[in-house]
């Protein structure tokens, strides 16, 4: 074809948002109830179109976020880019993801064209008894895999602790994240072999069982050597 018949297809940029965080020992996405159609009533993550076309893509990203549940000061960073056909019904739409894992994150309050919003657990958001409108049930289980890989070769579960603590509550954090039980000889061992990962602090804590434990804090090590890989 040539160039002067070619006429640039219409698409839509958006943004979607996969916020992570850990509640009650266990992994939670941000997740908004549409107001509006398509998908009204449904559950989505947060999101939306650019506003024009001198719009910043994270900058729109951000400010979805802060329109649809109240949030700010959040570290996004670039997750994928979906484009399929007919993700959505109102026309050929390029979403760009961003995701963030961060810990201790306020309430979420609904805004724009958000009914609700609300941290769910990434066990309820992907399972059976739950839809996700448009394609975010992928983009969720994209983001979480993401977040997964990122503890096996960053010191990022770390921050989901106080500033000591110990070994078994370290685990914890791995545990959530990972949705598996840790055999905690092995994650011991592990854990002592990632150089700078966590170093010696403190007098011992005496635990649930009574029994002391040997407190810890973040090491000066931000990537992992060896990584903390997965069972």
């Amino acid at each position: 074809m040539s160039d002067d018949r070619w006429e640039p297809p219409a698409i839509l940029l958006a943004v979607d948002l996969v916020i992570l965080t850990l509640r009650d020992s266990r992994l939670h996405v941000l997740l908004v109830e549409r107001g509006i159609e398509p998908y009204e009533g449904a559950m989505a993550l947060p999101g939306g179109f650019l506003c024009d076309e001198h719009e910043d893509i994270e900058a729109a990203a951000r400010r979805e976020l802060s329109e649809e549940a109240g949030l700010s000061d959040v570290h996004l960073e670039p997750l994928a880019v979906y484009g399929e056909p007919g993700r959505d019904p109102r026309g050929r739409v390029v979403s760009v993801a961003y995701l963030a894992i961060a810990p201790r994150l306020p309430e979420p309050v609904a805004g724009t064209d958000a009914a609700d919003a609300a941290w769910i657990s990434v066990d309820d958001a992907l399972g059976s008894g739950m839809k996700l409108a448009f394609d975010h049930r992928r983009i969720v289980v994209d983001g979480v895999e993401h977040a997964r890989t990122k503890l096996e070769h960053t010191a990022l579960a770390t921050a989901f602790c106080t500033e000591t603590f110990t070994i078994s509550e370290l685990q914890e954090v791995y545990e959530a994240v990972w949705g598996i039980r840790l055999d905690p000889r092995n994650f011991y061992r592990k854990i002592q072999g990632a150089r700078g990962f966590i170093v010696a602090d403190g007098p011992m804590r005496k635990t649930s069982n009574g029994r002391p434990a040997r407190l810890f804090r973040a090491g000066p090590a931000h990537v992992l050597s060896p990584p903390m890989t997965r069972p």
